[in-house]
């Protein structure tokens, strides 16, 4: 199996470094997304005092040419600190921020989705609206197979991986029990992982988080899964089809409710959030990956257990439907619906923002393109 060279490198030596004293002074690592809108970038600098508060980490700067977001010729940009967690890789008392990223002229970059999503949820606060976002992705030899997989050939076809157990069943699960640890060190509400369908596919669950704090901690949650591959070698991809064939895609299952949804009687409010939802379903394509729907395309194809992007669909207990409505919230009347149609790679504040606009604003019309064209 293809693992990078850098994983080869004898960790015992990096652990002797790690032990030495930092002499009260704390190193900051800066995370931020670039201007793929998918690729998470980060630097470290030395704070001499331990922040206790986002308030308390200083605005920084990075040269935005590097990383698809300026050019040369202007290409300073802000880093904006906007939550912090604890560093699980260089532990106590360092940190780790997320950050937003504003241009030479202070606004946003194009990629900081996070500026209007913020603004979108503070006008629903008083509606306490949950997210719990399920992140499927699947581990890559840096030749780019699946880690696990025979090199010259196919595992077995689907059926005995899915939550699997055993050698000839599951392939990486020492990185994915050491994310979930560095998660829960670092303060990120993860609530679960498990094998997924496809073999060298898992999903890890984050929240429930209400508004802005569902894609904080999704990103970090990514940017450790990542620097976790790091350390064994092998890559994470949230490619949301990388496999042809009759292979599983990955997506991210999208957890939402509202107050009004939880209490008693909240089914109506689920069933009239669904029927806006059908009105909008080229909308939520359009933003539930960064291309555009092109990603999900293939993804979404009504085959492999996940709906077509053709169509919308619904309903109770059925993983096929574009919106899945639980057997226990149906049985209940209360509780939280799943969108199963954001494509793995989607960016957490889009979609959040999404749902709030069609479900609270009662934003309407499909201004975006047919995807049955595509």
């Amino acid at each position: 199996m293809s693992v990078s060279h850098s994983s080869r490198l004898n960790k015992g030596v990096r652990e002797q470094y790690m032990k030495l004293s930092q002499e009260g002074m704390v190193q900051v690592t800066y995370v931020w997304i670039d201007g793929t809108g998918e690729g998470i970038r980060c630097k470290t600098k030395t704070l001499d005092y331990e922040p206790k508060s986002i308030e308390e980490v200083p605005e920084w700067n990075f040269g935005g040419s590097g990383t698809y977001q300026a050019e040369n010729s202007n290409s300073d940009m802000y880093l904006v600190p906007v939550q912090v967690f604890r560093d699980p890789f260089c532990l106590d008392l360092n940190k780790l921020v997320m950050c937003e990223v504003l241009k030479y002229n202070r606004k946003s970059a194009e990629t900081n989705l996070r500026h209007t999503c913020r603004q979108i949820m503070d006008m629903v606060a008083d509606q306490h609206p949950w997210f719990g976002m399920e992140q499927e992705y699947t581990l890559l030899g840096i030749n780019g197979r699946p880690y696990g997989w025979p090199e010259n050939g196919f595992p077995g076809p689907q059926g005995p991986y899915y939550c699997g157990v055993g050698a000839d069943k599951v392939y990486g699960r020492d990185i994915v029990e050491c994310h979930y640890k560095a998660c829960l060190y670092a303060g990120i509400k993860i609530y679960g992982t498990n094998a997924e369908v496809m073999p060298s596919q898992w999903e890890f669950q984050i929240g429930p988080c209400e508004g802005i704090d569902m894609g904080d901690h999704l990103w970090m949650a990514r940017f450790i899964l990542h620097r976790v591959c790091e350390d064994f070698g092998v890559v994470a991809t949230l490619d949301p089809k990388p496999m042809n064939g009759n292979w599983n895609g990955s997506g991210c299952h999208t957890n939402y409710s509202t107050e009004n949804m939880r209490k008693e009687g909240g089914l109506k409010h689920i069933e009239d959030a669904i029927e806006k939802l059908e009105k909008r379903h080229n909308y939520h394509i359009c933003v539930y990956d960064p291309q555009g729907g092109k990603d999900n395309s293939r993804r979404l194809t009504g085959q492999n257990g996940i709906s077509s992007i053709h169509e919308f669909s619904a309903g109770v207990a059925n993983r096929d439907a574009s919106i899945r409505i639980p057997r226990q919230v149906g049985q209940e009347g209360f509780g939280y619906f799943e969108d199963r149609r954001p494509a793995a790679n989607c960016d957490p504040y889009a979609v959040t923002e999404a749902l709030v606009r069609t479900t609270l604003l009662n934003e309407r019309g499909s201004e975006t393109k047919d995807y049955s064209k595509n």
